[in-house]
């Protein structure tokens, strides 16, 4: 079932107004102005699955950082650590109690790279240890009088930190701030939290659980492979999750065989875990998913005739990718705007030209019937009428084994 992922975020400016961050905000509703959640992992998850699977890094923060709120729950699970350090900074909220677990849960988190903000600080014994460990401290302007404003700022300055104003509502607030040598600043004065939305397709947990059972017991990269194309779902999130800005590679990984060889297998349980979490309870568009997945299995079996392997695997991602815009209910030029995807995928999507362009267009003029620009298509691809309609058969039949609903 296709439904919608709704993230809220908020701009943390410097004093000169230019952007350097987002506090990214779950919302359960595109107009809500707060959360309304069970729980605060419900909060830390949504957000972290809305980011990482649904609108994806780069599309969401455009290249600024983002502070992600956390609880102690959270802090130390291992949905933790399923954000890209170099984008993320975690923001430890006030309610969590500093305990020996937590911080040495901090040291470890902070050795694999990743950033804290203290939220709403309040500068107390219990509280100070924090501060060695963070690399942002946010003060609640609205919290604190002047004078007890600035004596925080000058007590903090003795490590260090960034001072972050949050709550600076009026042009005032924001000169004191400015004037006590604040370094960032977020609040109403600057913007209001934007609510985003996306369309969010979800894996079935069936599929999920089975990959999760086979990353346990360290199954080969075939047999993953041949699940991830068994739901048109997960095949999307992987590529996104991998192509993301944070991974910081030099390439697109193109193929779902590169993306699992690339993520390692420890990740890869972590990420499936995740989505087995926020996973909706019926199946994505059946109609949809099992053209989707007949559509890129006979591109890849087209393909056979002479592309390399590397190809054909692309053609297959090429073919579900074809029929996202339809399972998202939005365009080929917005889904090509929130996911990373190699220039040769894109003007096969947009254009049908390129390596792999004639073939997904030869495979949607079978779906189609069009016997005119089959034979066309056929000619210009050096395939024979008899070596298409056996690839036909054989996709629909593979489908058919996958056992699909």
């Amino acid at each position: 079932m296709s439904n919608n992922a709704y993230i809220a975020r908020q701009p943390i400016v410097d004093g000169e107004h230019r952007l350097i961050a987002y506090e990214l905000l779950f919302r359960h509703s595109a107009y809500a102005q707060s959360a309304q959640v069970d729980t605060d992992v419900d909060a830390g998850v949504s957000v972290i699955s809305n980011t990482l699977c649904n609108m994806g890094t780069e599309w969401l923060l455009r290249g600024k950082l983002a502070f992600v709120n956390m609880e102690a729950s959270m802090l130390m699970s291992s949905f933790s650590t399923l954000l890209p350090p170099e984008n993320v900074v975690i923001e430890v909220l006030e309610t969590v109690r500093i305990t020996p677990e937590i911080l040495a849960r901090l040291q470890e988190l902070k050795e694999i790279g990743y950033r804290f903000a203290l939220d709403d600080f309040q500068y107390l014994p219990e509280s100070e240890p924090l501060l060695p460990l963070a690399t942002y401290v946010k003060l609640d302007v609205l919290a604190h009088t002047p004078e007890d404003l600035a004596k925080l700022v000058r007590a903090i300055r003795k490590y260090p930190v960034k001072l972050v104003a949050e709550k600076v509502e009026t042009p005032e607030q924001f000169r004191h701030c400015r004037a006590l040598d604040f370094d960032y600043f977020q609040g109403y004065y600057f913007a209001r939290p934007e609510n985003i939305v996306t369309r969010v397709i979800n894996p079935t947990h069936a599929t999920v659980l089975q990959l999760m059972e086979k990353v346990r017991k360290d199954a080969g990269i075939e047999q993953l492979e041949l699940l991830f194309k068994k739901d048109v779902a997960l095949t999307f999130k992987l590529l996104r999750y991998i192509n993301s800005a944070g991974f910081g590679l030099s390439c697109e990984v193109q193929s779902i065989r590169h993306a699992v060889s690339i993520l390692g297998m420890q990740p890869l349980y972590r990420w499936l875990s995740l989505l087995l979490v926020t996973a909706g309870t019926g199946p994505t568009s059946p109609t949809l998913a099992r053209t989707a997945i007949t559509r890129g299995r006979l591109c890849e079996l087209l393909g056979k005739e002479c592309l390399s392997r590397a190809d054909q695997d692309n053609l297959f991602i090429v073919g579900v990718f074809s029929l996202l815009p339809a399972l998202l209910e939005i365009t080929m030029e917005q889904l090509l705007d929130r996911v990373v995807i190699p220039d040769s995928f894109a003007d096969a999507l947009l254009h049908r030209s390129g390596i792999y362009g004639p073939f997904l267009d030869l495979v949607v003029s079978v779906e189609g019937g069009d016997l005119e620009r089959i034979e066309n298509l056929t000619g210009v691809l050096m395939l024979s009428a008899g070596t298409v309609n056996e690839a036909h058969l054989r996709a629909l039949t593979w489908v058919e084994q996958l056992g699909i609903d």
